[in-house]
């Protein structure tokens, strides 16, 4: 079993990108589960939701407190909420941001877990008009851990929305997915020589 969390800021879309994460799982024949935790409902407060993928039924119903990956939307949670809690050695972590790692005070971490960043916000802005980075880092998350493709991302979405919205956010995410891996392949390559 893959299991993901996804922190962000209501209003940013959290709720619908656990959705769509599994709707994408669904439409590849596996099984999955999406579902949110929300402590106060208000926009811009933290909120956190989990997907878990697996090639067969899942029985669980609790949070995730051990993720096998991070969908961070909101950079200004890294620490104000333990975003990294129990997050598996190795385990990846997607970060909506346009800064460096080390302006983001997480440097340190880099050697135990396999980070990306992505412009999302700025990549949704451009493609759909609004700054709700949820398709865009599923798009990053598809390059990412390689669970889903880009192809069940895009039809999730478009089975979510419609018309310009729907091809908005394809392209916000076809963009995210290409700007992971050129970073990808760029570490694979600092790996090599």
């Amino acid at each position: 079993m893959f299991q993901i969390r996804i922190h962000g800021r209501g209003g940013q879309g959290v709720v619908t990108a656990a959705e769509m994460l599994s709707i994408a799982a669904f439409r590849e024949g596996r099984h999955a589960q999406a579902f949110p935790s929300f402590g106060s409902e208000r926009t811009g407060a933290p909120v956190v939701a989990f997907c878990r993928i697996d090639d067969k039924e899942i029985r669980l119903r609790e949070p995730i407190l051990e993720p096998d990956a991070l969908i961070i939307q909101d950079p200004t949670l890294l620490h104000q909420v333990d975003v990294f809690g129990g997050l598996a050695r190795e385990g990846h972590i997607l970060i909506n941001t346009t800064r460096s790692f080390d302006q983001l005070g997480v440097k340190e971490l880099l050697p135990k877990f396999r980070f990306y960043a992505v412009p999302a916000t700025d990549l949704a802005l451009k493609h759909v008009g609004r700054p709700v980075p949820n398709a865009a880092l599923l798009g990053g998350f598809a390059a990412v851990s390689g669970r889903i493709t880009l192809d069940s991302v895009a039809a999730a979405i478009r089975e979510k929305f419609g018309g310009q919205v729907a091809e908005g956010n394809v392209a916000a995410a076809s963009a995210a997915y290409a700007h992971v891996r050129s970073q990808m392949t760029e570490a694979e390559h600092a790996q090599a020589n």
